[in-house]
């Protein structure tokens, strides 16, 4: 079983919408595969309870049928930092209840995807953030660099802090709508500077991406 961890150089720079992708390019190589978002902020009331939009994407892109509640443990309502949403919903985000759903998860799939919540050093409470979660538990590192104004820096600062901490094992270029001038050149010029390989570039449209490493994804 293989576990990544998506990462972002921010919020709103599109890691569910590559985590969706990638997790579909596994279950095309037909294995079972699963998404895993810890925590959440920012849901609606259903009649189920309260859900992310996030979560249910990343719960529909997978392939191994698991309950909400395993697939998202932690969702409060404020679209705020979690630490602060868990804070006003009353909630100590605990450690051991991630790494447990994680466990479930993982029993039933041949690869797992965590996917965070805003950028890599995002706190779920005053002595836990998403890096010391992913660095304890030993999962390797995918950075969703989002392409705008500040990006190089962003991506260069986040790379910086992951391989201080685990295995980052490369980032992709989600090109965000409306497109970044010099957009090629500061994909290039990331690819120069980058510890880890470019495994994807992603199209602003929604289509698929135009490059796409997945095998370096699989075995790790």
């Amino acid at each position: 079983m293989t576990t990544v961890f998506v990462t972002g150089t921010d919020t709103e720079v599109g890691k569910t919408h590559v985590a969706e992708q990638l997790l579909r390019a596994v279950a095309d190589r037909g294995l079972a595969c699963a998404g895993f978002k810890p925590v959440a902020a920012g849901a609606e009331h259903t009649g189920q309870g309260w859900r992310n939009e996030d979560a249910l994407a990343l719960k529909a892109a997978g392939n191994v049928d698991l309950p909400y509640e395993v697939i998202n443990p932690y969702c409060f309502e404020l679209p705020i930092a979690p630490h602060l949403a868990a804070a006003e919903a009353g909630v100590r985000v605990d450690k051991q209840r991630i790494l447990d759903a994680h466990a479930q998860i993982a029993a039933q799939a041949d690869w797992v995807l965590v996917e965070g919540a805003g950028g890599w050093r995002v706190p779920l409470n005053n002595a836990l953030d998403f890096a010391n979660l992913a660095a304890g538990a030993g999962w390797p590192v995918l950075l969703v660099v989002g392409m705008r104004l500040g990006c190089i820096n962003h991506a260069l600062l986040s790379a910086e802090s992951i391989v201080r901490r685990c295995r980052l094992l490369g980032w992709v270029a989600n090109c965000l709508p409306p497109e970044q001038p010099r957009l090629r050149e500061n994909i290039e010029t990331l690819t120069k500077l980058m510890p880890a390989p470019l495994l994807g570039i992603f199209p602003g449209n929604g289509e698929n991406p135009e490059k796409l490493e997945i095998e370096a994804l699989l075995h790790v």
